[in-house]
Formats: C-alpha cells, structure tokens, sequence
C-alpha cells in the first residue's frame, strides 16, 4: 500500500514484507486504475500490481459496481464518476493547491514556462497540478503523474529541503536507475550536491529526467518547515537555456516561497520580478 504523501517513507517500488490484505489489493489496483494513458487492460493492470488477473478482476467488477471504475470494450478499464468525484473534491478542498493555483499562473505569465506544484510520495515527486503556456509543444504532466525525487528538480528540491538522514534513506545506498546519460545515479553525489541547492533555493534538473528538458524547482514549506511539496518551471533546452536559469531560478524561488508564507499565515507577496523571496 502506497505511504501517505508528504510523509517519510521508503521507495514506493520496494515490495512489501508483509502478506498483503484485501485492502492493500484493492488500494493497489485504484493506483494502477488512475494512472496516465487510461483505459487500462485487465492484463496491464495486474502486471502493474503484481497481483493474479482474476483477482484484480474480481476487485475491478466491485469497484464497477459501486461506480469507481468503468469497463470498456476489449477488457478495457477507467476512472469511473464516483471515483472522479472523490479526486475533484479532494482537489477543491486542498489549501495547498488553493494557494499554489494562482502563484503557479503569475509564474506562467512571468516566465512563459509551464508552472507546476507537485508534492512528495516516499521516494516520487506527485504531480498535483500547473498552469501552461500557449505554446506549439505540449508539455503538460498528467495530474498524478510521478517522476523519482532523484530525477527532477521538484524532486531535488524537496530532497534539499529534508534533514539529511530522511533523505540519505529517501535515496538508499544502490545505484539509481538512470533515466537519461545525464541523471546522477550515485546517491553520494545527490546528496552531496543538496547542500548548495539549499543554499541557492532552488534546484536545476539539466535532462535527468528527460532528454531535452530543463526544470527550475524550490521547495514549498509549510508550518514547523516542514515540506509541502515544490514549485516548478519546465521546458525544452532551447527555451530555457542555462542562461534563463540564472535569471528564472530567484523568480520561482520567490514563488515558492509566496505559497510557504501563506500557508505559514503570512501574507506571501510574489515580488517575482527582483527575485525577492
């Protein structure tokens, strides 16, 4: 069963010790049911969960029944109403993404660049919602789409922002997965560069998550400074050049840093064109 978010946790994708129970699976398979690229095949679903198809069959016919999913031709399952009903509540009742919305839309105007806020899962920065730009390339994440903390610049940010022991255990000791030639797979070298992301409050993912990508991230702080997720500009390398980042690094440092003084109670101005904080 996937930790709550924004709580300390290890990676997502390390398998339980535990027996899994009835609730486990079930919490599983509406984790898989919501993913990007939906409808998703009975057979899809199962290998996503590790779980026998004719127990994520059985589960998919109950949630079907009771409205959270909806069959589709060819085996094919999605999202059904109750279970979007539940999201867009959730959504619409979240100080968090009440605060961030309008700051994300500043920085987008500011900046031209895709703004987002995403928020922390164990070890996988969660794409919670943005604000994009007219543009000819979209590059919009889906709503709950995940991306390791390791390889992104909400990812790093958020890493920056914990006490070094939560995010030497984040990270662990084996070497990461590589997503592109240029993400750092040695979890000394993370760590040892979040040092200097903290000090300049925001971090750079230079395509470690995705080849021609470049994102500019600061963590969002919440009261007792605890993490509550990060602000972000994404886009390709041609548009947000190294020279950019210099430039755009203070404004959506300032950015994040609107949304942490509202949510501390403070009255968060943007002060984004001198980079304020």
């Amino acid at each position: 069963m996937p930790k709550p978010v924004n709580t300390p946790a290890s990676h997502r994708e390390e398998p339980r010790a535990t027996a899994k129970g009835p609730v486990d699976k079930a919490l599983e398979v509406l984790d898989a049911l919501v993913q990007p690229d939906a409808p998703h095949r009975l057979a899809d679903l199962a290998a996503r969960t590790g779980l026998p198809k004719p127990t994520v069959h059985r589960l998919l016919q109950t949630f079907a029944d009771a409205g959270y999913a909806v069959p589709g031709p060819g085996g094919n399952y999605q999202a059904g109403p109750r279970l979007l009903g539940l999201a867009a509540t959730t959504m619409a009742s979240s100080r968090e993404l009440r605060l961030a919305r309008p700051v994300l839309d500043d920085l987008r105007q500011r900046t031209g660049h895709l703004a987002h806020f995403s928020v922390r899962d164990g070890a996988v920065a969660v794409h919670v919602t943005h604000s994009e730009p007219s543009s000819a390339y979209h590059m919009a994440p889906a709503a709950g789409g995940e991306v390791p903390l390791y390889c992104s610049a909400v990812g790093w940010a958020m890493l920056s922002a914990l006490p070094s022991p939560m995010a030497a255990e984040l990270l662990g000791s084996a070497p990461l997965p590589a997503r592109t030639p240029r993400t750092a797979t040695d979890p000394e070298a993370v760590l040892a560069a979040l040092p200097a992301v903290r000090e300049q409050g925001y971090a750079v993912d230079d395509e470690y998550a995705e080849q021609d990508v470049r994102a500019i991230a600061a963590p969002v702080l919440g009261p007792g400074g605890q993490v509550a997720g990060a602000v972000g500009i994404v886009g390709l390398t041609f548009m947000l050049d190294e020279g950019s980042v210099a430039m755009l690094g203070p404004m959506v440092r300032a950015a994040a840093g609107t949304v942490s003084a509202a949510l501390r109670g403070g009255a968060g101005t943007l002060g984004i064109v001198r980079g304020q904080e």
